[in-house]
């Protein structure tokens, strides 16, 4: 253990984040403060909040603003986009704060913020004028980490508490309010309505703003709002949500129907969110790279693989180190040992924690489902190993299935150490070794 983590063990977690706070504000001095210079718009909830930002800014560009956005995908500036290879969704050592000045520089008048529950914590949004916060969903997950599913959502109420009493602006002589997005299906949504916000906009609830009728097929899936129909060229019927969350701050822009139907029909696909590795084709394969780390995710995820009808699937994953959920190791193993033909249980972002015991553990939950080690359950703690034995058994008709970390850029290991590192670009080094 590195002398970085023992202090990080032994120091109280509450006083650790004070040095967040610190460079939180030490950032907005050092920057001038940009936020104040910019609509920004917090994205937040358990799961499609980079998908929602990615989305978004889509289609705000489309609507003719010059964007800034701020995600576990990506980092963009006015149509500069370099993909995140922190390991990290909210920046710290007040690197928010200098893309926000970027964005402000180069002409940007929007900037949409990824925000989470554990950036709360660590004050990383202080400091940040936010104008508007979507919650896109919640449900249990990260309790390892707040303790408790309650703490865990609260943290989420607080973000919108502080956007609510943020300080209002005034961009180019006009008032800019403070607006709620609210999914309406979430337990308990009206904790995160506050009578300082001047507007609460819900969405995703039946009288309310929401998609339906919605349907897939191999071009996309199709789905109505308001009457109105929409196409959108991207898999899984999840994400008809993630665009009505976008369609609901558009609206509250006032950009016109035809503009998002325009966007949405235009929308590019996610890096790393069910992404086809589109040379295993030529092999008479597919390969499908998904960020999926959660069960919730990893079900949805199937969802979408069912469409694709595959002779076999097989699975490359294994489970997060670091404090994430432990729990998380069985549920998946056993989801995916049900599911998948055949397994390989690998190595993914151990960090401080033991790889060995974290894969020990995934693999015990698959084989309760009746998988053989050797058979069709593999376990390789190299993930390159794994991802590469995975392509080299795949047959005409198979799919294999890469996730757990999508376009991540780096995988974290013990001592606070970051490898480089891309499952896409692995699977493609993969395909080589094969004859077509």
């Amino acid at each position: 253990m590195s002398v970085r983590s023992a202090c990080k063990k032994f120091i109280p977690k509450k006083l650790l984040n004070l040095r967040h706070l610190f460079y939180a504000w030490l950032g907005s001095i050092k920057y001038g403060n940009p936020s104040e210079e910019l609509l920004v718009i917090g994205v937040t909830g358990t799961s499609g909040k980079s998908t929602t930002v990615y989305l978004l800014r889509q289609l705000l560009e489309a609507a003719g603003y010059t964007v800034g956005a701020l995600s576990t995908i990506e980092f963009s500036v006015a149509g500069e986009h370099q993909l995140n290879d922190k390991k990290m969704t909210m920046l710290g050592k007040m690197q928010i704060q200098e893309y926000l000045r970027k964005m402000v520089d180069k002409g940007c008048t929007v900037a949409i913020v990824e925000t989470t529950s554990e950036g709360r914590i660590q004050h990383r949004h202080r400091f940040i004028n936010y104008d508007m916060m979507v919650l896109t969903n919640l449900y249990p997950e990260h309790i390892d980490s707040h303790g408790s599913f309650e703490k865990y959502r609260q943290a989420k109420i607080d973000l919108f508490s502080y956007v609510a009493k943020s300080r209002r602006k005034t961009l180019k002589g006009k008032h800019i309010p403070k607006i709620a997005f609210i999914n309406r299906s979430v337990m308990g949504y009206t904790k995160f309505a506050s009578k300082q916000f001047e507007t609460m906009t819900y969405f995703d609830g039946k009288e309310r703003l929401h998609a339906e009728d919605i349907t897939s097929d191999k071009a996309g899936i199709h789905f109505k709002v308001h009457e109105r129909e929409f196409f959108a060229p991207m898999y899984g019927e999840h994400n008809a949500k993630n665009i009505v969350a976008c369609m609901a701050v558009a609206r509250a822009m006032d950009i016109s129907w035809g503009t998002i139907e325009k966007a949405v029909a235009s929308f590019h696909n996610v890096p790393g969110r069910i992404e086809f590795i589109r040379e295993a084709e030529g092999h008479g394969f597919q390969i499908l790279v998904d960020y999926a780390f959660e069960p919730v995710a990893m079900k949805k995820l199937y969802e979408v693989v069912a469409l694709l009808q595959p002779k076999r699937i097989l699975h490359v994953f294994g489970s997060t180190g670091g404090g994430r959920d432990k729990a998380r190791r069985f549920t998946l193993g056993e989801f995916i040992g049900h599911h998948a033909d055949m397994c390989f249980v690998t190595d993914e972002d151990p960090y401080e924690d033991d790889p060995i015991e974290i894969i020990e553990d995934v693999a015990s939950a698959v084989k309760k489902t009746g998988k053989r080690k050797g058979r069709n359950l593999f376990i390789e703690i190299d993930r390159r190993k794994a991802i590469t034995l995975a392509v080299r058994r795949a047959k005409p008709g198979d799919l294999v299935l890469i996730t757990g970390k999508g376009s991540e850029q780096a995988m974290c290991v013990a001592g606070g150490n970051m490898i480089p590192w891309d499952d896409r670009t692995i699977a493609r080094d993969a395909l080589k070794g094969r004859t077509a």
